[in-house]
């Protein structure tokens, strides 16, 4: 009954196996979760046994809430959030859901006008909502939203009355960059490689294992054993990563810089932070708070070989930079500021890069901050700030 979840998942890339679907129903057949004491079935223990019994790392959580979100609600679709919402899957979602006397009030509007209204809305409205009887948003009498009442509508975000395992998705905490994430294109590669700097170490000579396969088979199977100069990328790379808050917009593109940056270098060190550098940083989004590293300690660890590298869309309150206690999470002694021209003074090769389009730069006080703490060392996530920023810290 559950092959359509099974595919939403794979959709989304998931990697998710037929014997872990199949563990899946085992533990339903064998009543690990089920009806509660007024016998209906709670979708928050379903939510729980299935990702323990599908996702194997952690750091595919997020996928997962917004495959189940997208399964079980219907609020976006898996393949490609970006896309609208098919027709005929939200349908027969519906259909499934409704009861005969508010599927005859939906009949009167008609399926295609109230598909082709919430396509509307959802272009038209720029802000949340609460009350009324147009917008999507909470309470009030629009046919789309929560919390409210419209025979004729179609429930989006919150809760209904019923517990619901998607507050799970819609309060999602910071999550890891997948470091898996492959490149759709060679490009950001190459930018990086701008920055490689090879340098013999060890010993003088490694195999060539090709060239001596190629060799013994012409030498009619003579083992004739081939030697090159052995060459290893000596470049050092400290990469501190914004995440949570308005970096969700950038996960993807930030997720494949990080996937190339383990790629091309050998020697790397990251760690994650929120919106500003403070006194420390993390390395697992999901223990952030148990799992400190005091930012002494990285300015101690490393030395001033390492080219530090910020990626961060730098768009915060000013006060998260410029004042003790700016930041949102907890009541930090010394500001950000403070933090960021400690480790540029630490590491001379330092650069930022900005997933934000370098058009909105100037009309954001933080941005222009950061920028010049940064001594203007601050590059867009394109092909060519990257290349920029490379040759930059190449020198």
């Amino acid at each position: 009954m559950l092959i359509d979840f099974f595919y939403t998942l794979r959709a989304a890339k998931l990697p998710v196996s037929v014997k872990e679907y199949l563990t899946l129903l085992e533990a339903l057949e064998a009543g690990v979760v089920g009806p509660r004491s007024d016998n209906a079935w709670s979708l928050d223990d379903f939510y729980f046994m299935s990702r323990l019994a599908l996702v194997k790392d952690e750091k595919h959580y997020d996928k997962f809430d917004r495959a189940f979100a997208a399964y079980f609600k219907g609020v976006e679709m898996v393949a490609d959030f970006t896309k609208e919402i098919p027709a005929d899957w939200l349908r027969k979602l519906l259909e499934r859901e409704l009861t005969p006397e508010q599927k005859a009030a939906i009949e009167k509007m008609g399926w295609d006008e109230l598909m082709e209204t919430l396509k509307k809305r959802l272009e038209e409205q720029k802000e949340r909502h609460e009350g009324g009887r147009k917008w999507i948003g909470t309470g009030g009498t629009s046919p789309f939203g929560h919390g409210g009442y419209n025979p004729q509508g179609i429930r989006i975000g919150g809760a209904g009355k019923n517990k619901s395992a998607v507050k799970v998705w819609e309060q999602r905490a910071y999550r890891d960059y997948d470091d898996t994430q492959e490149i759709g294109t060679r490009n950001i590669k190459v930018a990086l490689r701008r920055l490689r700097k090879f340098a013999r170490e060890g010993h003088e000579l490694e195999l060539d294992l090709p060239d001596t396969i190629r060799s013994t088979a012409a030498n009619a199977g003579w083992l004739d054993i081939k030697m090159v100069p052995e060459r290893h990328n000596n470049v050092k790379v400290l990469l501190l990563m914004d995440v949570g808050g308005t970096m969700d917009e950038h996960i993807q593109r930030v997720e494949e810089l990080f996937s190339a940056v383990k790629t091309e270098f050998k020697h790397l060190e990251f760690y994650y932070f929120h919106n500003c550098v403070y006194d420390f940083v993390w390395k697992n989004n999901r223990r952030r708070f148990a799992e400190k590293f005091p930012t002494w300690d990285i300015l101690r660890k490393y030395n001033k070989d390492y080219k530090l590298i910020f990626v961060g869309d730098a768009t915060m309150s000013p006060y998260e930079i410029l004042q003790p206690g700016g930041s949102v999470e907890y009541n930090n002694e010394e500001a950000g500021a403070e933090w960021l021209q400690r480790l540029t003074h630490t590491f001379p090769k330092f650069a930022w890069i900005n997933p934000e389009p370098q058009g909105v730069w100037q009309y954001r006080q933080s941005i222009s901050i950061v920028q010049q703490l940064m001594g203007d060392r601050m590059y867009p996530l394109t092909l060519k700030g990257l290349e920029d920023a490379m040759r930059m810290l190449s020198k």
